[in-house]
């Protein structure tokens, strides 16, 4: 028996459209994809990477054991004694010694600790092939940077240790209220204040780019009506770029880097990504965690500062936890805290970046033009490292990671139907 001619012909459409719809969707492989991007990368620029990369898990270490043998000279050579004891004469209000003695302190530290950042920031840097700064452009960004952290530094100081003299067993549960709006107050005046002493940022003149950043800006609700471009190639070839501020401050900015070396696509995968840290109110979810880690490390502080003190007072000339002379031991119990947690804050803010990636993947759409991102940045991240590496070491997805994941959200869009076209006539 022979079926009519229009049921053939839709017997005829569905076989092939179950042939071909599986087809599709499986032509595509993710794993394969990442596989081809890893593979453009030169060998030579990936060893170089790694070379860099791994080179920082040993800095890590090398950084601690520096900070805890200046906190130890700072503190058996008198200095931070005598430091207090000079303090004290010019000053006759308690509360107001540590705004005189944390600058200088801070001054003193930055000396000592001067061959470790200059091999850090400016050696290294150069030897990779990662800055542009000549000697004399990066010690003056360096000493901007010691002066902005003195004065912050003394302000936060000045509060808590009021707070220790006030409540000396419970410190700690109030310290870390206080150092946590510290915090906040610091984020929110970064793009004002903070970040133009060292860059120069620029409205970006209209184009297609700032149109699609803003209107990618508008349909996610961030309160921005200018995009910046900050000279950061005056520093480094690292491109960057970010939605940065907190009450009231927000700014949309993208490195000249960012604008040289990548395409509209590139660069709207990026800026999707940095509108994902503001949508899902990561600023937010960074002051808490910061609130549970100080309120931690503040109690173990609590702890090691006053066994320290009972142990050693005597020989360092402190007269107990309240006493400023002591704040080399505080710096050196957070320091030894805060090696430890690592993994735990490196964990952290890895969850949030790959937040970030996912949103600015369904926002930006450009699954592609994000993994060249992800080869971009492992100029200086390792591409492909172990899972345990990535676990310890890494703040933000490695690069294999973040390709993986832009290739399974492409693959998945081959299972997606578009939607259907609006009935004609309606409203």
């Amino acid at each position: 028996m022979r079926l009519p001619r229009f049921a053939s012909l839709i017997a005829l459409i569905v076989l092939i459209t179950c042939l071909c719809r599986p087809a599709l969707a499986q032509e595509f492989d993710p794993i394969a994809a990442t596989n081809d991007y890893l593979a453009s990368l030169p060998a030579a620029d990936r060893a170089r990477s790694d070379a860099y990369f791994e080179g920082g898990y040993w800095l890590i270490l090398w950084n601690l054991l520096y900070t805890l043998a200046v906190m130890a000279i700072l503190l058996w050579s008198g200095f931070s004694a005598r430091l207090r004891d000079w303090v004290r004469r010019i000053v006759r209000l308690r509360w107001l010694e540590p705004l005189v003695y944390a600058p200088l302190f801070f001054l003193a530290s930055a000396i000592l600790s001067l061959p470790l950042d200059w091999y850090v920031d400016f050696w290294r840097e150069h030897e990779y092939g990662l800055s542009n700064q000549d000697l004399a452009a990066w010690a003056g960004d360096h000493a901007t940077g010691i002066a902005v952290n003195a004065v912050a530094l003394a302000l936060l100081l000045t509060a808590v240790y009021a707070v220790i003299r006030n409540a000396p067993r419970s410190w700690w549960i109030w310290g870390t209220a206080v150092t946590t709006l510290f915090a906040a107050l610091f984020i929110a005046a970064g793009p004002v204040f903070v970040e133009p002493l060292f860059n120069k940022y620029t409205p970006l003149p209209p184009s297609p780019v700032r149109d699609t950043i803003l209107s990618m800006a508008r349909a996610d609700g961030v309160p921005a009506t200018e995009v910046y471009e900050v000279d950061a190639s005056r520093q480094s070839k690292r491109i960057s770029a970010n939605v940065a501020g907190f009450l009231g401050t927000t700014r949309i900015a993208l490195n000249d880097n960012l604008m040289t070396r990548s395409d509209p696509d590139e660069i709207a995968a990026v800026m999707g990504h940095e509108m994902g840290h503001y949508v899902m109110n990561h600023v937010g979810n960074f002051l808490l965690y910061i609130a549970v880690i100080l309120f931690v490390g503040f109690a173990w502080s609590h702890w090691a500062v006053g066994a320290a003190i009972n142990q050693f007072g005597r020989a360092w000339r402190i007269d107990g936890i309240g006493d400023i002379a002591g704040l080399p031991v505080f710096v050196a119990a957070l320091s030894l805290y805060f090696f430890v947690l690592t993994p735990v804050w490196n964990t952290l803010t890895r969850q949030q970046e790959m937040q970030a990636d996912i949103f600015g993947l369904n926002l930006a759409r450009h699954p592609d033009a994000f993994a060249r991102v992800a080869l971009q940045l492992a100029q200086y991240r390792k591409l492909d490292p172990s899972p345990l590496e990535e676990f310890i070491f890494f703040d933000h997805p490695s690069g294999h990671t973040r390709i993986l994941t832009a290739m399974k959200w492409k693959a998945e869009q081959l299972h997606l139907a578009p939607p259907p076209a609006p009935a004609g006539g309606t409203e």
